[in-house]
């Protein structure tokens, strides 16, 4: 089911997204200052390639004192908001028939990584 459900997600507009997502990243990285934003928007982009079977945690192992939360909050400001409003309503509206929820389920895991992309990783479940 993840393979179907990752081959019709990149078919229907995952694929354009992921590469929104890495060509923001890399116009980031054109500054010192936007190198980890860059980073973050690759990290969401590589989830928003292919979704289906793919979860994200919070990386305990190398947290930096409270670096991360200021990234984060600086992130929120600019980008995250945005981003995870942009998610939440693409799943809304692919929730409104039963065959969309699955994809409409991914939106929403997309817009709760995009609200604070710093100290979390990707990771295949299964």
């Amino acid at each position: 089911m993840n393979f179907l459900g990752n081959l019709i997600w990149l078919i229907f507009g995952g694929l354009a997204t992921a590469i929104g997502y890495f060509f923001g990243g890399l116009v980031m990285m054109l500054t010192i200052v936007g190198i980890p934003f860059g980073f973050q928007l690759i990290k969401i982009g590589s989830l928003c390639l292919w979704p289906f079977g793919r979860s994200f945690q919070v990386d305990r192992g190398n947290v930096p004192g409270c670096l991360f939360g200021i990234l984060n909050i600086i992130w929120l400001l600019i980008a995250g908001l945005w981003i995870a409003l942009l998610h939440i309503v693409f799943g809304f509206l692919l929730s409104i028939t039963i065959i969309g929820i699955p994809w409409g389920m991914q939106h929403f895991k997309l817009a709760g990584f995009a609200l604070a992309p710093f100290g979390r990783k990707v990771d295949i479940v299964g």
